[in-house]
């Protein structure tokens, strides 16, 4: 028999479930789905060598997402030499903690005994209201023993739905400089109406680099006193005080709860903590996928319209373009460009990209980049069945004043671009490397325009969320014991027991 005969799809054969104990004592199914990748775990094939109707069956507890994994097939392969079934307890142990592999019998008892007053580890950052259902969004830190558990039962889940996911390590010395935020949804509990229960919707971690800034003047010289103290054993001195980059590495929403802003909801929640948190001076994203570029673009975006300094950055239109074609520094003012930028706490790059996109909107009409956008885009970010198509809008042409505006734009995107991609276009030749870049900036000047069209429908989508929580707040639907004041969060630890 053929080896094809025996081999099962990692992809199908793999369910991921939330489920809940039930007051009969039974196990109900919240939700349950395939995962996107396996390769991480199963290889580049996705396949599982030596079953026939093969299924693998990862149970999550919805609250403090304790895993169960089993395993039912109908026929096992019989080893033949070095050729035998892929031992899938073995491979799943890498990345399972040991609680997973306990008797579903252990795994039912264990939910079941869960204490009736449970709250995610770490204490309450924000409540929120989205199309009638309550979400909360706790904060912790990787030392925490708690957060540490929850983090090594949920971290399968990185490489399982996000394209490139690896998973963090949980047992270095530096695990304090990790922080993660869980996003629970909050519910009646069915079983019990005077008490909640929690599902987990998603998380995200975020890691705290040290840097150092340098100072726009010179420091005063430390006298002796101050020499003194630094010595070291002398006093105590905190590093978390120190200016850092925090950044975000791994981000999570499960399928369950995609589809309902709830990504770029967690994602500005996140970045409001940071732009009070006083030591993080940017706030920055390891290897971002496209569809996290995408979610971020936005709602960066989004939330730089509502600074007034960002939205007063423009284009000096007096400023002559060289006959060189290289793209004066000046276009827009630095000085203004670079406080906005501190105060923004977004890194660089990311700051110039969401700027680009805020002038091109300024530009006049008849010069500005436009193209049909087709509807109902995934606003989460995710994968289309089909790439979907634009078109460019016909207009009629702008005066010499407008083309002018535009070309300076252009150059400006232009410089940026060249500088990003320096050392790949210096490897051709003056004339194609020309054509490269225009290309180049053509193709993005497009997709700045598809990418503020979903910046102005996740606004109105986010808006949404705000006019739920103020309508549920109005209404008196939040009791007092179900949310914490998010301008001084309930702290609540948790005992020990992934967007």
């Amino acid at each position: 028999m053929s080896d094809e005969a025996w081999s099962s799809s990692s992809n199908e054969a793999l369910f991921v479930s939330l489920v809940a104990p039930s007051a009969d004592g039974s196990i109900k199914t919240l939700s349950k789905f395939h995962p996107k990748f396996t390769y991480p775990i199963f290889g580049e094939s996705e396949e599982i060598f030596g079953y026939k109707d093969l299924t693998i069956n990862l149970l999550y507890n919805a609250s403090d997402m304790r895993p169960n994994l089993s395993v039912t097939y109908k026929k096992k392969f019989t080893a033949v030499g070095d050729t035998e079934a892929t031992d899938i307890n073995a491979t799943l142990a890498e990345f399972l903690p040991e609680v997973a592999f306990q008797k579903k019998k252990e795994f039912e008892t264990a939910i079941h005994n869960v204490r009736a007053d449970w709250t995610p580890p770490g204490e309450l950052l924000n409540t929120f209201t989205a199309k009638g259902q309550t979400f909360e969004v706790w904060k912790g830190n990787l030392a925490d023993p708690a957060v540490k558990q929850l983090v090594n039962r949920i971290q399968i889940l990185v490489p399982l739905f996000i394209e490139g996911g690896s998973e963090i390590s949980t047992d270095e010395a530096d695990s304090d400089r990790w922080t993660v935020f869980f996003l629970y949804q909050k519910k009646t509990s069915t079983a019990d109406p005077s008490r909640f229960e929690y599902v987990f919707a998603g998380y995200t971690t975020v890691y705290r680099f040290f840097f150092f800034q340098s100072p726009p003047t010179p420091p005063a010289s430390p006298s002796a006193q101050a020499l003194e103290s630094l010595v070291l054993g002398k006093n105590d001195f905190d590093l978390s005080t120190l200016p850092c980059r925090s950044r975000i590495s791994q981000y999570l929403i499960i399928p369950t709860f995609q589809g309902r802003s709830l990504g770029p909801k967690l994602y500005s929640l996140i970045y409001a903590y940071y732009l009070t948190h006083p030591s993080t001076a940017e706030l920055t994203v390891e290897d971002p996928n496209e569809a996290f570029d995408d979610m971020r673009d936005v709602a960066d975006l989004i939330y730089l319209r509502t600074v007034p300094e960002f939205n007063a950055l423009s284009i000096n239109t007096s400023v002559k373009i060289p006959k060189s074609g290289k793209a004066p520094d000046n276009i827009v003012d630095p000085a203004a460009w670079e406080a906005v930028r501190r105060k923004t706490k977004i890194a660089p790059r990311q700051f110039a990209r969401v700027l680009e996109m805020n002038l091109m909107q300024k530009l006049p009409y008849s010069v500005r980049p436009d193209i049909d956008v087709p509807e109902n885009e995934d606003e989460e970010g995710g994968e289309e069945d089909a790439e979907p198509s634009y078109s460019k809008k016909e207009k009629a042409p702008g005066t010499k004043e407008e083309e002018h505006e535009y070309q300076l734009w252009r150059l400006l995107l232009k410089k940026r671009l060249y500088k990003h991609n320096r050392d790949a276009l210096s490897q051709l030749e003056i004339p194609e490397r020309i054509e490269k870049l225009e290309d180049t900036v053509s193709s993005v000047e497009f997709d700045y325009v598809r990418l503020v069209a979903k910046a102005d429908d996740q606004a109105k989508r986010l808006q949404e969320i705000s006019d739920d929580d103020a309508a549920a707040k109005s209404n008196g639907k939040r009791k007092v014991d179900e949310v914490g004041d998010a301008e001084s969060p309930a702290s609540k630890k948790a005992k020990v027991s992934t967007d």
